[in-house]
């Protein structure tokens, strides 16, 4: 029997940003199911932090987290622009109207003005909006900064070590894993597709974080994209895409599709909507589909994270529904979650975000 005071559940980015923030003040243990951590949604993310991306409720938690990402040498300048045909004006619109007075930069451009950012767009493309601040994110040196950092800390990693069963007692949970059991104080929750389960094995609060599958392919294009393009967003949500290393493509249909949380693949036919989507915006030529992957984005029933304790299973603590946003906003969130999970007032940095939009109990 392992004993510790926290056990957290899923060493992705959210369970090992948590665990690098409160390691030092508590005996922590990281169970992971996967052979090593970051394999499902950590792992294949297409890397960007762009203040927009997740909407207005997620937007404090990703704008806080700049700076940190930043002066730890995470981001890389990129850009992004959003764009809009002659009939996606009011999506557009709705962009704009949403993060006015957040002091997020959304500068307006007209079709003249996207030529000169998008050599080869198509026409019918009438107008966009410049987000100058967007940056290309460094994943994998990102989570490795945070488990290197938990490990510092004192923090112990028990992989291949699935959930099987949890059960309360006086004197905390003991949690039943393929790699044996455990006794902790207080369980939490950060296992991304996962949660649900591991809520309804906890008897904790019956919050829906259902998992959605989002596919990325690798294209080989003529000419070759300019390695200084923005991130490109389609305004409407039914694409994205952003230059890779040797004037290769990363490319999404922008896809939300049903998944259960397991180790999902894409499928042909998501692939062929996003090539079929990217010839319609740009007259690049396609060579060569080089490779493609999926994976998963968790969310809430109202799409915003859900961060602190539950209300029906003491000791139970919620790090969950970051859906695509997880990556971006990893810091601000940690540092808020360490504050909630230890009564302890937050660092400047995150005060000013209102963490009760994040609780459990708002869904009753």
């Amino acid at each position: 029997m392992i004993r510790v005071d926290v056990a957290i559940i899923g060493a992705g980015m959210a369970g090992a940003s948590l665990a690098a923030e409160i390691g030092d003040r508590a005996k922590v243990l990281l169970i992971e199911a996967e052979a090593q951590p970051g394999y499902h949604a950590t792992g294949r993310s297409a890397a960007f932090w762009t203040e927009t991306y997740g909407g207005p409720a997620v937007q404090p938690l990703t704008s806080a987290s700049g700076p940190w990402l930043a002066d730890h040498g995470m981001l890389r300048p990129r850009g992004a622009l959003h764009l809009a045909g002659a009939g996606g004006m009011a999506a557009l619109d709705r962009i704009a109207a949403d993060f006015a007075g957040s002091g997020v930069r959304l500068d307006r451009l007209a079709q003249v003005d996207l030529l000169g950012l998008l050599p080869g767009l198509r026409d019918g493309w009438a107008a966009g909006l410049l987000e100058p601040t967007t940056c290309d994110i460094d994943v994998a040196a990102l989570h490795a900064h945070y488990l290197a950092a938990a490990r510092r800390a004192g923090v112990a990693l028990l992989c291949d070590a699935g959930v099987t069963a949890l059960a309360r007692g006086g004197d905390g949970w003991r949690i039943e894993t393929h790699a044996g059991p455990v006794h902790a104080a207080v369980v939490v929750n950060a296992a991304g597709a996962w949660a649900t389960p591991v809520a309804v094995l906890a008897g904790a609060a019956p919050i829906a974080i259902t998992p959605y599958r989002r596919t990325i392919v690798q294209l080989a294009v003529d000419p070759p994209v300019p390695v200084d393009l923005p991130l490109v967003l389609d305004a409407g949500g039914r694409f994205y895409f952003k230059p890779e290393a040797g004037g290769r493509l990363w490319l999404s249909p922008h896809d939300e599709t049903l998944a259960i949380a397991g180790d999902v693949a894409p499928e042909e036919l998501d692939v062929a909507l996003a090539i079929d989507r990217l010839e319609r915006v740009m007259d690049w030529r396609v060579i060569a589909k080089e490779r493609a992957w999926a994976g998963l984005r968790s969310f809430s029933p109202d799409r915003a994270p859900v961060y602190g304790f539950d209300d029906r299973a003491p000791g139970f603590f919620w790090f969950a529904g970051q859906g695509g946003f997880g990556i971006q906003t990893a810091p601000a969130a940690a540092m808020l979650g360490a504050a909630l999970f230890l009564g302890a007032p937050p660092p400047e940095v995150v005060a000013g975000i209102d963490a009760g939009r994040y609780a459990p109990g708002r869904f009753g």
